[in-house]
């Protein structure tokens, strides 16, 4: 197993009207030749909202992006999109398909935050689409839970009602995962060879291989079918797998 750590001083920073991202990958004037993407992973972004502050994009295609919203509630709106709000701890799915222009979260009065995975699509062009999880129950054993995925075995399509945390389904070949671990456990997730995994500690510390993730750290793995951590404090954790 490779694995990469990318302490949290190591991101990128970048400030835009009461909007401070954390960027692991280049992005906009954010720039790092040297970390465009890690596989078909392309942005994740972590972002701190001052109260009534605003992130807006431009023009995007071909980009699944997956929006993890913080302790506070967002506002979603877009050309094309219905408005909506998007409460503490849901998921939003947005498919760029052939071409967005404008979506943007809009924080509340008392501020907020969000984390966005952008990944790249396995197939270009198709209409744009947006879908949220609101209610996403953990596991009870502390485990890995699928929010997000590309594979059919993981299609929510067969479930009677998919409010009960069944992942979104996106145009990639890619799974983003999340766990809530009690100090002391552990919490084990499986792939197959070919795949790379991006791992961000957002909250406590865990160690990784022998190696300490504190929160805003991140691990990056390849050569692996598998990641397995252990939480020193209680750990709240995000998981892309992607192909490399």
């Amino acid at each position: 197993m490779m694995i990469e750590v990318r302490k949290a001083g190591m991101a990128g920073c970048l400030h835009d009207a009461g909007v401070t991202l954390r960027c692991h990958f280049a992005f906009r004037t954010c720039g790092d030749a040297g970390r465009v993407h890690w596989g078909r992973l392309r942005v994740v972004n972590v972002a701190t909202m001052a109260p009534g502050a605003t992130f807006a994009l431009g023009a995007e295609e071909n980009t699944e992006i997956l929006t993890w919203t913080g302790a506070q509630e967002l506002y979603f709106s877009g050309p094309g999109f219905v408005s909506s709000t998007l409460p503490p701890g849901s998921v939003q799915a947005l498919g760029a398909g052939d071409g967005v222009n404008g979506p943007a979260w809009r924080a509340g009065a008392a501020g907020g935050g969000f984390i966005q995975f952008w990944f790249l699509p396995d197939d270009e062009g198709g209409s744009p689409v947006v879908d949220v999880r609101t209610a996403c129950p953990m596991r009870e054993d502390g485990g890995f839970r699928i929010l997000a995925s590309g594979f059919p075995e993981d299609d929510p399509e067969a479930e009677s009602d998919i409010t009960d945390g069944a992942p979104l389904t996106i145009r990639a070949s890619a799974r983003l995962l999340d766990a809530t671990v009690r100090a002391g456990d552990s919490a084990v997730y499986a792939t197959v060879p070919g795949r790379a995994l991006y791992l961000l500690v957002v909250s406590g510390a865990v160690a990784v291989d022998g190696r300490a993730l504190d929160a805003g750290d991140a691990a990056a793995v390849r050569a692996c079918t598998g990641i397995k951590l252990t939480a020193s404090t209680a750990a709240y954790v995000m998981l892309a797998d992607i192909g490399e």
